[in-house]
C-alpha cells in the first residue's frame, strides 16, 4: 500500500499534512443512531480499540463458546485446499486466519487484515504466540490493496455489518478473487421469529451488562447489538452479493439463524 509504513508486521498508512476533505454531508447507521460517515467510521474504531485485549473472551462469553463452532463450519464449506490463497477480511484476533493456515498448509498463503490497529495487534501477537506464519496487514475493505484475481478464497467474519459502504466492500472482495474463487461471509443475521423475543431480552439487556463487567465497556456492546438489527437479513444480503456480480450465492442459517454464512463464487 503506496504511502505506508511498517510497524510490528503491521502495515499502517501515513497521513501528511494538507490531506483534510470539507465535511462529508453523507449520514449512516451507527446501531440505531444516524451519524455522518465520517463520524460512524471513528466511532467503530473506538469500540474495537476498547474491546480489542477482551474479544475473544466476551465472544466465549455471549455464543457459549458457538462463535468458533461457526468458524470451522465456515472454513469446512470454504472449499479450500492445500496451496490455495486466502485473504482474511476484518480478521480481528486471527482465528479464522489459524484455521486456514492448517488447510492451505506451507504451499499456501493467507492475509490476515483488519481496518483496526488495536484488533490486527491482538492477532498478530497471537499468531506470533503460536508460531503461525501468517502477515497481519492493516487496510480498509472497501479499498484492498491487491491485485484483482489473485486469492482462491476471500473471508469476512463478523466484520461487513460495521462497514459503511457494504456493496463497495463486497465488490473489492469479489475483485481480488479469483474466477471460481469463493466470497464467504459470516454474520449476525435475523433469527427466528419464536425466538426474537428471548434473544432481543439477552442482546439489550443481558450482552450490556456482561461488557460492563467483562471487558469494562457496556455501550460497546450495546452499539454491537443494535448493528446486528440494522444489518440486511439473509435474503437481502444474497441480492447484495449477486448484485455484486457474484454468481452460485447460497446462505446456510446456523444457531436458528443467529449467524447465517453467505457463500458467493466469482464466475467470471
Amino acid at each position: 500500500m503506496k504511502g505506508g509504513r511498517l510497524e510490528g508486521g503491521i502495515r499502517l498508512p501515513c497521513y501528511h499534512a494538507g490531506m483534510a476533505t470539507a465535511p462529508d454531508p453523507r449520514t449512516t447507521h451507527f446501531g440505531y443512531q444516524t451519524v455522518s460517515e465520517d463520524e460512524k467510521a471513528g466511532r467503530v474504531r473506538e469500540v474495537f480499540a476498547s474491546v480489542a485485549r477482551r474479544y475473544d473472551v466476551m465472544n466465549d462469553v455471549m455464543s457459549l463458546g458457538l462463535h468458533r463452532v461457526w468458524k470451522r463450519m465456515a472454513v469446512t464449506l470454504s472449499g479450500v485446499r492445500p496451496g490455495d490463497r486466502v485473504l482474511d477480511v476484518a480478521g480481528g484476533s486471527g482465528d479464522l486466519s489459524r484455521l486456514f493456515r492448517e488447510r492451505v498448509g506451507a504451499a499456501g498463503e493467507v492475509l490476515l487484515t483488519d481496518i483496526n490497529s488495536d484488533m490486527l495487534r491482538v492477532g498478530r501477537d497471537r499468531m506470533i504466540d503460536a508460531g503461525v506464519p501468517v502477515p497481519a496487514i492493516q487496510c480498509d475493505a472497501e479499498r484492498l490493496p491487491f491485485a484483482d484475481r489473485r486469492f482462491d478464497c476471500v473471508m469476512v467474519a463478523f466484520g461487513l455489518r460495521n462497514m459503511t459502504h457494504k456493496d463497495l466492500a463486497l465488490a473489492e472482495m469479489r475483485r481480488v478473487l479469483k474466477p471460481g474463487g469463493r466470497l464467504l461471509v459470516l454474520e449476525f443475521s435475523q433469527v427466528a421469529a419464536p425466538l426474537k423475543p428471548l434473544y432481543d431480552a439477552y442482546s439489550f439487556r443481558v450482552l450490556p451488562l456482561l461488557g460492563q463487567r467483562i471487558a469494562g465497556d457496556g455501550e460497546s456492546y450495546r452499539y454491537l447489538a443494535e448493528s446486528i438489527r440494522v444489518h440486511p437479513d439473509q435474503a437481502t444480503l444474497r441480492q447484495m452479493m449477486l448484485d455484486a456480480g457474484l454468481g452460485k450465492v447460497d446462505f446456510f442459517n446456523m444457531t436458528a439463524g443467529v449467524v447465517a454464512l453467505h457463500r458467493g463464487t466469482r464466475i467470471d
